[in-house]
Order: structure tokens, then sequence, then C-alpha cells
């Protein structure tokens, strides 16, 4: 069970202690402990606040300046602390100044002066073996689950007994996909929905390591604590919610080691992430299986919105930029990843505005995950259900390589872009008439021969694929001068007749500039 403050103040190394202020928040809990040592005015910043953190001082930083003192006590009790104890070691102040207490006791923060001589390497271990090892920790919470989770007579199944369990203790368990999708649910209270847990937690990239304490977000007032687990060889996400906050983190832990045991001995297998099953049935373009798993799945291929595909973009940075998302615009982002490529989709809620401009949501949504330097995004927004969405999946894997090819200077590609780019694919596959017609409207650049036919075509290019008809950036792309790319774009036009921003000039010659730069990237 947590400790409270009271509980500390009972400990050895707080023998001798004094409480000076502020007696009711004796019963703050209190779940860890630091050192905060102020030595500037611009370290107050750094302390966010932990609510259950105890703190320790000895006011190194501010050993003269009783003013500082105050604004410290001030600034910490503002952010949520339960208490603090200020030591008397070293080059720490001899005493405490009336003035410091009476600012605590106006602020409402328990100020605890200790005996002289205690250091804090013994409060902190005092503190923190209590927390971690807790005369209730083995009694009640673990010994508990175990009685259920083994109780193999009365439970034909894993998820029954762990069910059992949670009930019996007070506590919630999830296991989670690596893409964070639930294959078990065991709830026991509905004050926060999982989907604002895994939100989230994908906002805080969370990873987890075995054998350390689980992560621990608080989820709109609800404690939840993340970590990782193997189920044979598959990675998943442990997500274990304490309902009434009274578990340590180093209960959790213990809890989730005792939970994989017993997942091990019931020979437990989760079910199948069938969302994940469904976005990799629409890019393996299996629209058959996606129709069978859409209600398995809890998905109607109506609110799908977009499909896309990521490249380069770190996890981190993509699973914060979707959370973000995902709370600003009540639309839902699905995804799969693999390596440092990600497979998904958007699709609408029950909560979706619907008034909302969707396609403006998914665009802001796609440029912010560009910031990347080496990220490049490949979408298609604007869909008519499973079959639009398999469509968009398949123009997507068929194009995305040569797109880049075609416009090296793009980080997000649409859908625009990518049948384009389709289209010569198959142009170049088909060769013939159609082939023939393209090549000759570039004819004349060849004909004028050496390095000023070069030039030109390539000032061409810059201007129509890579800087949307703007002289100014087809300047700045090629490093000349804007006077420069008008005249050579006045010779382009007498060479080829035509004014090539002409309404119906224009799409010809992208796509036979097109068609010329995929032809040039796979020679």
């Amino acid at each position: 069970m947590k400790l409270t403050v009271k509980d500390c103040l009972e400990l050895n190394a707080f023998a001798g202690a004094e409480v000076l202020t502020h007696r009711e928040g004796l019963a703050g809990n209190v779940s860890s402990v630091s050192v905060f040592d102020s030595a500037d005015e611009e370290d107050l910043k750094f302390y966010g606040g932990i609510r259950s953190a105890l703190l320790l001082t000895g006011f190194l930083g501010a050993k003269n300046d009783i003013p500082k003192q105050c604004r410290i006590v001030e600034h910490i009790a503002r952010k949520g602390c339960p208490a603090l104890a200020v030591f008397f070691t070293g080059k720490a102040s001899a005493k405490i100044d009336s003035k410091v207490i009476a600012a605590a006791d106006k602020a409402g923060l328990t100020l605890i002066r200790m005996a002289s001589g205690v250091e804090y390497d013994e409060a902190i271990a005092g503190v923190m073996d209590s927390v971690l090892y807790g005369e209730n920790f083995n009694n009640s919470l673990i010994s508990n689950t175990v009685f259920h989770l083994l109780n193999f007579e009365k439970h034909s199944s894993f998820p029954e007994a762990v069910r059992e369990a949670a009930i019996n203790n007070d506590f919630q368990l999830f296991i989670l996909s690596e893409d964070f999708n639930p294959v078990l649910a065991v709830e026991t209270r509905h004050k926060a929905t999982l989907a604002d847990a895994i939100r989230l937690g994908r906002e805080r990239s969370i990873q987890g390591d075995s054998g350390k304490v689980y992560t621990q977000i608080d989820v709109n007032g609800v404690l939840t604590y993340w970590g990782p687990v193997n189920i044979g060889s598959d990675k998943y996400f442990m997500l274990i919610v304490d309902n009434e906050d009274v578990y340590t983190a180093g209960e959790i832990t213990k809890l989730a080691e005792i939970v994989e045991l017993a997942m091990g001995m019931w020979k437990y297998t989760p079910e199948r992430d069938a969302k994940s099953d469904f976005v990799k049935s629409l890019i393996r373009g299996n629209k058959s299986l996606a129709y069978n798993l859409q209600d398995e799945a809890r998905i109607s291929g109506q609110d799908i919105i977009s499909v896309f595909f990521s490249k380069g973009v770190p996890k981190e940075t993509e699973s914060r930029a979707f959370a973000e998302f995902e709370m600003a615009t009540d639309l839902d982002v699905m995804h799969i990843n693999e390596g440092d490529e990600t497979y998904g989709m958007i699709l609408r809620t029950e909560h979706t505005a619907v008034d909302a401009d969707l396609q403006s949501d998914c665009n802001e949504l796609f440029a912010k995950v560009k910031e990347n330097r080496g990220a490049r995004i490949f979408h298609v927004t604007g869909l008519n259900g499973i079959e639009g969405a398999g469509d968009a999946y398949k123009l997507i894997s068929e194009s995305w390589t040569f797109a880049q090819n075609v416009f090296p200077y793009k980080r997000v590609f649409t859908k625009y872009e990518l049948t384009l780019v389709n289209n010569c694919i198959n142009i170049q596959i088909q060769g013939g008439f159609v082939h023939k017609n393209y090549a000759e409207l570039l004819e004349p650049f060849s004909h004028m021969g050496g390095t000023k036919g070069r030039q030109l075509l390539e000032t061409l290019e810059t201007f129509v694929l890579d800087a949307g008809m703007s002289t100014s950036k087809t300047a700045q792309i090629m490093d000349v001068h804007t006077n420069t790319v008008q005249y050579r774009l006045k010779k382009i036009n007498e060479i080829l007749g035509v004014e090539v921003t002409g309404s119906r000039t224009t799409p010809g010659l992208t796509m036979a500039l097109a068609l010329k730069r995929l032809e040039r990237a796979v020679s």
C-alpha cells in the first residue's frame, strides 16, 4: 500500500523530525522521494510537480537568501508537493527562518524540520524501501491475486481467473498488441476510457523494459501502469489500472510479473489482433477477408476516411502526432508498424462532428508528420468503403517507390501524384503509340543537342514537377537567379511553340516530363 507523510515520519531516518506547518498534509500519499536544491531562480521551472513525491532540501542554493527560500516553498506548494523535509547537513542552513515557516504555512505546505546529522541518502533509502516493500506488499495484493490466478479447479481459462483477481483486488488489466490494439480487456471500473489511455500511451511512446518499474501515466485522474510482456514469441503491452490509487509502482510491477507467469501456466494465447489483421488484409488486397473481419474488428468501411503509408518517421514522433491528432479531431488513427514503415488508416468515430472538414484534418496531420527531414508519407484521402480502401492501398504499393523518383522534393504524396506516377508506369510497360506520343512532346530538346538542350529540359522539369510552376521556387531549387529562369522559360516556349503554363498544355507536358524522369530513374 502507499505510504503517507505520517508513515514516513515513523521511519528511523525521520527520528527526531518536527512538523512545523500544515499537519493536515500528513495524510498525503507518498509514492516517491526526490531532492530539490535550487541554485538559481530559473531552476524552479524544472520542478513540474509530482503530487505524491516527498521533497528533501537543505536550501543549498539559497543558503543565505531567505526571500528565495520563501519563493521555493511557495512554488513547490503550488505544484502540489505533499511535504518538504529540510535537512541540516554539510553546507545546509542551521535553522529554518520564521519567514520561511510563515510562507509554508500560508501556502498550505507541510514543512518538516529534520534532526541534525541525518543525511539525504538515509531518508531516500528508508522511504523507497517502504514504498517498494511495505508490510502489506506481499500479504494483500500479490497473495490474493495468486490465489485466484492459480485456482484451476474453479476457473476454466486465464481470462476468467484474472477477471476474478481484478474484481477482488480492485484493478483492471488490458493486454494490447504491439500496435496498441486490445486483445484482452478486464474492465472493473469506467472512470476513464481505454481509448484515452491508448492515446496517452502512444503519445508517451511507451516501450518499457522487462524487470523495470512500469511506466505510470495519469489518464484523467486515473493512474495507469504500462510495461512490456512477451507471450510466446510475440511482444505485447500490459496495461494495469489502479482503480483507487492504493498500490505503489513496485507493487504493480510485481503484480505484472505474477500475471505473466500465470499466463504461461495457463498456456494462454491472446485472441488475434483483428484490427491489425483488417489493415493487413487491405494492404495485401484481400478485400473478402477485410469484409469478414470488419465486424470482429468493429470497423465500418464507411468510416474509413484515409489510408496511408509512411516511411522514415521516428516512431516516437509519429505516435505523438497521432495522439494529438485524435484528441483534437475525434478521429481515430489505426496503424501497424514494421521497422521504420507504418501502414494505417484514419476513421470516423461516434464523436466525429458531422460538419468536420475531414480532408483538411487529414492533410494537417500528414503535414505535421512530414516535419521530420527523412519522412515520406503516401496517402489516399476521400474513400468509398472497403473497396476504395483496398484500391487505395494497391495504388500506394504500386507507386510509392517510383513517386519519389518523379517528385524528389516532395515529402507528402496524395492520390493525384500517385495516380500520375501509376499511369506513367503503365505507359512505360505497355509502350506503343501512347508512349510514343508523350516522348515526341519533348523531342525538340533532343534536337538541340549538347548542354543547352539538357539545361532547358532540366529547367522545365523543375518548374513543372518540383516548383508548382513558380519561377522563384525554381530559381531557389536550381540555385540560379529568377531572371535566368524567366529567360529560359521564354526560350522553352519558343522551342515548343506553346505557352507551357497554358491550361491545355500543362496536363500533357506534366505527363511527358514525369515519364521522362521515371525512365531516367529506372534505366
